[in-house]
């Protein structure tokens, strides 16, 4: 970590006890900001999510507010879990509870279901954050959420891969715009830290979304879909902004090891979720 540049300090969760993989994830999150499992699901898996991500992108883009703009030919949609069939596969995944547990403790919630679409054309975003640094990282050094993402295709050089600067979650955000996007006089700093992450069908990761990052310029004809689950640690409160809710038969259809991690509403029929209007979709330029 850059010393000259002004830091939180972290404080990494108790991990005495946990499976040697599991511990790795831990510390790998505590010091570059994501951490990755190879072949979690299988490709016939991420197939079917591209299938359900298709259909979802295609409702979303035919009515007011169901995309919002993350930049030049980029969208975000925010989804309900029975909108994809392999949610519960993935939430219920011994990997993906297991890094929720260790880092965010017994009592995560699940928060947040969406997609990333950055299509041909799409160009560089600037560096940024998902959202600014909490309270509570910046006076404990403990992180308070996460989010997982999952590629729906194999992704490759020119389709804008994502790109991260390993170790900036613990950048305190001075002369950020609304805490999240840093000043353009600080990029060499993270050109300097910068990985590209090539995902392929089937690979999950797990990211603190503090840590600085950015999609690049997608120059190929494909579209690169990426799933995003979000989940907090308690009191964490991004729920907040986010619309996720589940029928009650689909509710009552789920293990009680998934039920207790579920803080949505739980509703006798679902509404498409419009979009909040955020601040990245004003910084990064209108889709």
């Amino acid at each position: 970590m850059d010393d000259a540049v002004p830091h939180v300090t972290p404080t990494l969760p108790d991990t005495t006890g946990l499976d040697p993989e599991l511990r790795n994830a831990v510390e790998t999150i505590y010091t570059d900001g994501i951490v990755g499992k190879k072949g979690a699901f299988s490709a016939e898996w991420a197939d079917r999510l591209r299938e359900d991500i298709e259909v979802a992108f295609e409702e979303a883009l035919g009515r007011p507010g169901g995309a919002v703009g993350r930049g030049t030919k980029r969208y975000y949609v925010e989804i309900h879990p029975e909108q994809m069939r392999g949610w519960l596969e993935l939430v219920d995944h011994p990997w993906v509870r297991g890094v929720c547990e260790a880092v965010l403790g017994p009592d995560y919630q699940i928060v947040e279901l969406g997609f990333d679409v950055p299509g041909p054309g799409a160009k560089d975003q600037p560096w940024h954050r998902d959202f600014p640094m909490p309270d509570e990282t910046i006076q404990t050094g403990r992180l308070t959420s996460l989010a997982f993402n999952l590629t729906a295709v194999d992704t490759a050089e020119d389709m804008g891969p994502f790109e991260i600067a390993p170790g900036t979650q613990w950048d305190l955000p001075v002369g950020f715009e609304h805490d999240m996007f840093p000043k353009p006089e600080l990029y060499p700093r993270f050109l300097e830290r910068a990985v590209r992450k090539y995902p392929q069908r089937g690979d999950v990761s797990a990211r603190s979304a503090l840590t600085l990052h950015r999609g690049t310029q997608n120059t190929s004809d494909l579209s690169r879909p990426v799933l995003v689950l979000g989940v907090d640690a308690p009191g964490a409160g991004n729920a907040e902004h986010h619309d996720m809710a589940v029928t009650h038969g689909f509710y009552e259809s789920l293990p009680e090891r998934v039920r207790r991690h579920l803080v949505c509403p739980v509703v006798d029929e679902l509404t498409p979720i419009t979009q909040k209007h955020t601040i990245e979709g004003l910084m990064m330029g209108d889709a």
